[in-house]
């Protein structure tokens, strides 16, 4: 363990801590510890420092643990190989680096992701240290066309694991986030490698919102939720990712068996804009009509103006606010 990694263990408690102190339990001199908190602020990390008393974090935590997550596991049949790292660049990125690994399951966990991603280009913004950044891979012996509707399927999983965690009332949106009240709390990313008749390398990204700091927050440019706002409770990170991991893992492995079939009733029950009025963006046109649910492959269907039912297996759909009439 570095000693910038190990400094961020002592400070978890949110207790005061001198940098004397520090040093000493580390074996390093004041200038490591000084550049070890200089790290730790620049990647975003609050630390106060107060003259006389030394070093603290804004908000104590728990930091995810390989063991604790397993935990979760245990008796299941069903034991994939689970890295945690404090920091790269991302979590899926990193086990495409490593896809041709032996084991059929991998989980990556982050502290900290420098180039996260989400849909459409966009970036994905997490506070350090603070929330759920993972990535999961999974090998199909099918080729990319039988495993449409994946992400839909992933996206009921997770919604499983936090009802679970005993978090209710969140929501999907086609075709892999998860909203609560109106407002982003997860968002899901497939990656897919693999020939026409197969095997296939899946790695399903997700990230969770527990916590934003304010820095993190001011980055966003939609409404998002956070488990921390929203539970009663202090997040158990470790054991909601262990879930997520169970979840993730029993979908996997039903979705090899049956297909999209066997989530597509689950979906459309959680499906927060069915029977809604939308307008769906795609690269080549702008449609407004109103949703009638999904077709066996996952594609949005929507009844347009003049009465076509379209299907969409790409785009980006919103709701369709109603135009108000002049006085």
């Amino acid at each position: 363990m570095s000693t910038r990694d190990a400094l961020l263990n002592l400070l978890a408690d949110g207790a005061f801590h001198s940098g004397t102190a520090l040093g000493e339990r580390l074996g390093v001199s004041r200038a490591a510890i000084h550049k070890g908190i200089q790290s730790l602020v620049e990647e975003g990390i609050e630390i106060h420092r107060i003259t006389g008393r030394g070093y603290r974090l804004s908000d104590a935590f728990t930091p995810l643990n390989v063991s604790a997550i397993a935990g979760a596991l245990v008796g299941w049949g069903f034991a994939p190989q689970i890295e945690v790292l404090a920091a790269t660049d991302s979590t899926s990125q990193h086990l495409l680096r490593s896809g041709n690994q032996p084991e059929s399951a991998r989980v990556c966990f982050a502290e900290s992701q420098t180039a996260g991603r989400g849909r459409r280009g966009r970036g994905w913004v997490a506070t350090p240290y603070q929330n759920i950044v993972m990535s999961m891979s999974w090998r199909f012996e099918s080729g990319p066309a039988a495993l449409t509707g994946l992400s839909l399927a992933a996206g009921v999983a997770v919604l499983e694991a936090l009802e679970v965690f005993g978090f209710r009332g969140a929501g999907l949106k086609w075709p892999n986030d998860i909203l609560f009240d109106g407002r982003k709390l997860a968002g899901l990313l497939v990656d897919l490698r693999g020939e026409a008749a197969g095997p296939s390398l899946v790695v399903l990204g997700l990230g969770l919102n527990v916590a934003l700091a304010e820095r993190e927050a001011a980055m966003i440019d939609q409404p998002w939720a956070a488990l921390c706002e929203i539970l009663p409770r202090p997040v158990d990170r470790n054991r909601l990712a262990g879930l997520l991991v169970r979840h993730l893992g029993g979908m996997f492995m039903r979705f090899e068996r049956e297909g999209f079939s066997a989530f597509r009733a689950a979906w459309e029950r959680h499906h927060l804009f069915a029977g809604q009025a939308v307008c769906m963006e795609t690269a080549l046109e702008s449609v407004s009509g109103t949703v009638e649910g999904i077709d066996a492959h996952g594609a949005l269907c929507v009844r347009d103006a003049e009465g076509a039912l379209r299907s969409f297996h790409s785009g980006e759909v919103s709701l369709r606010r109603p135009v108000r009439a002049r006085a």
